[in-house]
């Protein structure tokens, strides 16, 4: 005979209103936007030659993040998934449509205008993802749940890897992407607006044990604007803060400086795909971490941070290493996933492991901040934050890349970022996390 229990947890993986089938649904929403962005990202320059107006637009993109990501918590507690997932999800097919038009125009103004107006949408979508992943889960697998949603999401970016690798496969290096490849993205970002509409509120979504995630849907503005304050105050989030301003820090030079400047146009398409699909590696390994490697819950999450720790020293030395042979004003010839020997195959495994330790760095951060709280307002406000810290430092890093600062000067400025905040993240652990509910 098969007891209760076990019935609740087969039924419960085809339930609409699982846990696990709304964070599916949100990893498909992901996916489909900012999955496709990342890949479109990361070719470096939005796919154009000429990076200053994907620079640009990118640092209207993060300002605006960061203030929409703060305030996506409480936006999120007030308008609840639906309306803000549809705003969120609609602004990425604008963006990359008005890439297609800077294809034909150069007018980077469009531009411009589309990335303030996607930072806003992505602040409201990156608040309800993290209010969906962080509270949603049953607390001893929310390090499970959190890597089958970043598995997911960074399956877009390998998808969307092989979208530019494909249809400009025989361009030559000093072209930008063809039409076909924004064209493509935008269709994939459309499909993700439309999956927005299948997420669940909080209090419709049961779990394996039949608990709720709260029993509240809808708060109103003089509370949230209450509660954000007191973010500023609350010395767990303060911790937080080196983590979420370092973790998209790095984006400009690994992009840019690393894939852009080293490959050439096809082998940076190829590149995407095997960074993303590092990604997906590094969250299922620090996922399991995270919830099966030790009975205390505590002593999970410390193990966890002293391990991302040990593997970003060894990878940015890494970097390091790659860096002393070229600079900006000493490229070396451009390299193409066809080259043999060292060359190429050097550059590509630091390229990899970077799409490695950032999953693993994120996929850890947003388990702290699950284990902070239960409740999905709570941890709204705090993924919020956390979202919007880490677009205020992706718009300063993206400005410092368009400011020409050398190659050598922002790997050590990441190094160090990303080195400081793994003893605040102990300490956040070892006083903010508790064992109970393991």
């Amino acid at each position: 005979m098969v007891s209760n229990g076990e019935e609740t947890r087969k039924s419960s993986c085809g339930r609409y209103n699982s846990a696990l089938v709304q964070v599916i649904l949100i990893g498909l929403v992901c996916f489909c936007c900012p999955g496709m962005f990342n890949a479109l990202s990361g070719m470096g320059g939005g796919g154009q030659v000429n990076h200053t107006a994907s620079n640009n637009s990118l640092t209207a993109l993060y300002t605006t993040f960061a203030i929409f990501g703060i305030l996506g918590g409480a936006i999120y507690n007030i308008l609840g998934p639906h309306l803000t997932l549809l705003a969120g999800c609609s602004t990425y097919v604008l963006y990359t449509s008005s890439l297609l038009y800077y294809n034909h125009h150069h007018h980077q103004a469009f531009a411009i205008v589309a990335g303030a107006l996607l930072g806003v949408g992505a602040g409201l979508l990156w608040a309800a993802q993290g209010a969906i992943i962080t509270s949603y889960p049953p607390t001893n697998r929310k390090g499970t749940y959190i890597s089958i949603f970043w598995t997911i999401f960074n399956m877009g970016g390998v998808i969307g890897g092989l979208i530019p690798f494909i249809l400009n496969y025989h361009r030559s290096e000093a072209a930008s992407v063809n039409d076909g490849t924004y064209i493509g993205f935008m269709c994939f970002m459309s499909v993700g607006t439309l999956l927005s509409f299948a997420i669940l509120p909080p209090c419709k979504v049961v779990r394996d044990d039949g608990t709720r995630c709260t029993n509240m849907l809808y708060s109103n503005v003089s509370t949230e604007c209450v509660e954000l304050l007191k973010l500023f105050f609350n010395w767990k989030v303060l911790l937080m803060l080196p983590a979420a301003w370092s973790s998209n820090f790095f984006y400009p030079y690994q992009f840019n400086d690393v894939n852009g400047a080293l490959f050439n146009l096809r082998t940076r398409g190829f590149n995407s795909v095997f960074y993303w699909g590092a990604q997906m590696v590094g969250s299922v390994g620090i996922g399991y971490v995270m919830d099966f490697s030790f009975e205390r819950r505590r002593v999970r999450g410390l193990v966890g941070v002293v391990l991302v720790a040990v593997l970003g020293t060894v990878i940015w030395a890494g970097g390091l290493a790659n860096q002393l042979r070229y600079s900006s004003n000493d490229l070396p010839q451009k390299l193409d996933f066809r080259d043999s020997g060292s060359h190429f195959a050097g550059p590509f495994i630091l390229y990899f492991s970077f799409g490695l330790l950032d999953a693993m760095f994120q996929s850890l951060v947003y388990w702290v901040i699950g284990a902070l709280a239960d409740d999905s307002q709570i941890l709204s406000r705090y993924s919020g934050f956390f979202k919007g810290m880490q677009s205020a430092g992706a718009a300063v890093a993206w400005q410092v890349d368009e400011h020409k600062v050398s190659f050598m000067s922002q790997l050590i400025v990441n190094w160090g970022l990303t080195t400081i905040s793994y003893p605040l993240l102990f300490v956040l652990v070892m006083l903010g996390v508790k064992d109970q509910g393991q």
